[in-house]
This record gives C-alpha cells, sequence and structure tokens, in this order.
C-alpha cells in the first residue's frame, strides 16, 4: 500500500513528516513565505512548478525525485548527505544553495538534469555539493556549470554569442576511449594531425546550439604531466561527431602551471561536438625538434619585462635561408619574414586585413609556419601571445 506524507498547511509553513514518499498529483504549491522539507523521496505525477518560497532536500539517506512531470522550484537548499537522485528533470528559478551532498542524475540520460532557469543562480558549492550528473541552464549567455564527480568539483565556464534556449554540461572522470557511464566511445587514437596527445583522464560533454567558448581547468588528479611540460603546450580538442574524431579547439587563454591551471578554448558549436578535454599539439621529431624541445607551441608576453618579450627560435641560425610566417585563427596572415632572427614582439608587418597596427595584435591563438630551405625542412605550431 502506497504511504503519504502528513502534510499540514498553516501561514503558508508546510510541515512534513517523513514515511515511504511523498506523492503528488498535482494539488502542492509553495507559497512565496511557504517554506517545504523532504526528508523522504518525492514523486511527482502532477503539475508542481509554480512554486514560490524554499524547498529543502535534508537527511543522511539518499532521496530520490521521480514520476511522470518535472517538478521546479524557487529557492532550494541540498542537505542529502548521500545525494539528491533526480530521476526527473529538476530546475529552480532563483537560488540553489549546495550544503551537503550532490545533486546526481544518470550521466547516460542527457534529458534528466538540474536546470538553473532564467537569473537562477547557485552558491555553496565544492567538492562535497555539486552536480554530479548533467546540469543545465535555459535563457543564459554567460554560466559557469558546478559540475563534478563523486569526489572533485570540475567545473566548465561557457561564454556563448547569445542566450542559449537550452544548454546541458556533464564532467567524466574517465577515460573517453571507454568510459563507464556511457555506450559512446570516443578513442583517443582517432585524431586530427595538428594533435600530439588527449587526456586518457577526463572529459566534459556540452551540448548547445549558440557558439560559444569554454574555460576548463586542471589540477593533479588531471595527469597532464603525461601529456606536456608546459600550460603552453596545451589546447582545448572535441570529439567531432560528423567526422568521428578529435579536432583542435584551440587555446586563447591560459593561466597556471603543468600541476594546476585553466584554458580557454575558441569559438565553437557545441552541438557539433560529443565531448571535450585536453590535447597537446604535437612536437616535431626530427634533428633541428630534439636540438630545440620548444618548438611546437610558444608563449608570447610583450610587455617589455624581457621576459617572453620576443619570439625567440632557437637552432634557426643553422638555416639562414629561412623564413616565418604567423596567421590568425581566420587564416589571415598577419607576419611574414625572411631569415629571420627573433624579430617578432606581437606586431603585424604587413598592410594587408590588419587594422591599427601601431597597437598590435590582438591576444589569442595565432599558428606559425616555419621554413628552413636550404635544410629542406618545415614546421608549424601554434603561438598564444597575452598582452
Amino acid at each position: 500500500m502506497k504511504q503519504f506524507l502528513n502534510i499540514a498547511f498553516l501561514l503558508g509553513v508546510t510541515l512534513t513528516y517523513a514515511q515511504t514518499a511523498l506523492y503528488n498529483s498535482g494539488n502542492l504549491r509553495v507559497h512565496s513565505t511557504g517554506q517545504m522539507g523532504f526528508h523522504t523521496d518525492l514523486v511527482n505525477n502532477g503539475t508542481f512548478d509554480a512554486n514560490q518560497g524554499l524547498v529543502g532536500f535534508y537527511g543522511v539517506a539518499p532521496i530520490r525525485v521521480s514520476g511522470a512531470f518535472p517538478t521546479q522550484f524557487q529557492d532550494m537548499e541540498i542537505m542529502v548527505a548521500n545525494g539528491l537522485l533526480l530521476d526527473t528533470p529538476m530546475g529552480v528559478t532563483n537560488n540553489a544553495n549546495f550544503i551537503d551532498g550532490d545533486i546526481i542524475t544518470p550521466k547516460n540520460i542527457i534529458d534528466v538534469y538540474f536546470e538553473f532557469m532564467d537569473d537562477a543562480f547557485f552558491t555553496g558549492e565544492n567538492d562535497l555539493a555539486k552536480v554530479n550528473g548533467f546540469a543545465a541552464v535555459s535563457n543564459k549567455q554567460f554560466f559557469s556549470f558546478p559540475v563534478g564527480d563523486e569526489d572533485q568539483l570540475r567545473p566548465l565556464v561557457m561564454d556563448s554569442d547569445r542566450t542559449n534556449e537550452l544548454a546541458r554540461c556533464a564532467y567524466f572522470f574517465e577515460n573517453p576511449s571507454n568510459p563507464t557511464s556511457l555506450p559512446e566511445r570516443f578513442d583517443i587514437d582517432d585524431k586530427v594531425r595538428d594533435i600530439g596527445g588527449i587526456s586518457s583522464n577526463e572529459f566534459w560533454v556540452l551540448q548547445g546550439s549558440v557558439p560559444s567558448t569554454v574555460t576548463i581547468s586542471w589540477n593533479p588528479r588531471s595527469n597532464l604531466t603525461a601529456l606536456a611540460t608546459l600550460p603552453e603546450d596545451l589546447v582545448v580538442v572535441g570529439y567531432n561527431i560528423a567526422a568521428r574524431q578529435w579536432v583542435v579547439l584551440g587555446n586563447t587563454a591560459f593561466g597556471g602551471d603543468i600541476q594546476q591551471g585553466f584554458i580557454t578554448s575558441e569559438k565553437f558549436l557545441p552541438n557539433d561536438f560529443a565531448a571535450i578535454t585536453f590535447g597537446t599539439v604535437p612536437l616535431p621529431t626530427d634533428t633541428f625538434a630534439v636540438n630545440n624541445p620548444t618548438l611546437g607551441n610558444y608563449f608570447l608576453s610583450p610587455d617589455g619585462d624581457g621576459i617572453n618579450d620576443f619570439l625567440v627560435i632557437e637552432g634557426m641560425e643553422a638555416s639562414p635561408n629561412n623564413s616565418l610566417r604567423i596567421f590568425n585563427r581566420f587564416g589571415q596572415m598577419v607576419y611574414e619574414k625572411f631569415n629571420y632572427t627573433n624579430e617578432f614582439n606581437g606586431f603585424s608587418n604587413l598592410d594587408n586585413l590588419v587594422i591599427n597596427r601601431e597597437i598590435g595584435l590582438p591576444e589569442g591563438v595565432y599558428f606559425y609556419l616555419v621554413t628552413l630551405d636550404d635544410l629542406e625542412l618545415e614546421y608549424q605550431g601554434f603561438l598564444f601571445l597575452n598582452r
């Protein structure tokens, strides 16, 4: 026999007494001064989406929310040590306060998510309180998804060209080539030639229909020392659904060191990609590269402090008959120099398509091409310009 919560309404305050579950068939509503506390499961088989006031979920044992219809609250607080489990979508219109325990959604069902609607925000997120599964946003342009796995908060920041009708994100501390939570496989060996290595430790899934950049971070658990020695060697990579391979999503900004830091991609359409993670651009492997292990990616910060003010490519003097060409992310050449001797400091020397040359090239990622004609060698890589 089904058991119900005993509910008493008094001056807009709801008191609940825990039994097996609260079954709602559409007769409940929390008013503006009301408060409702759940210490048991919620089965929602009716409209429960015009709520105001505060709704909280409390206890040590897991609390499960299920039923035929989504739930929606104005203000929420989550204090469920072993997790608030969602079998149906849940939304918040104002504030979600993470106190203790995760909001957990099935990672293999993207249509079940915890949604931050319109002007909604969150507080208190940490390693022990976050969304372990899919978080979603509606009518937002910029958002930091408070996602992670059971052990760590691993947010993804999305910055879109315009507001998203709906965007969803989840984090996976799993090998993309053989994830345990998804039926899909994103083999890290299936990649374009511009990619050297790809992380086998973690990835994010992001869906959205608006061009966006993403910022993701790493920490010691990410083990990026297995991929690179410097943070400027890293790029964001994505598994392209149509091409069924990993491609470069770029690096427009980064910070930190190889143990802990962040990186921002170039703009891309999230719906075109099934997974996002860290990659590197390959280093050349011939004699010139062996003698110059930094060849491949360069970091330039021409601020006059004497550090990384000029693009210095050591060893190019071995081929006096050389050339350097630099291209922006649109493929337009912005710098060209024959017999290059470390002169480039962030300013274009070309008239074509360069506006306000005197203020220097804008921050961002650039592609370079080096040719050593007398040695019949050619190299390419990325240059990250930071002002």
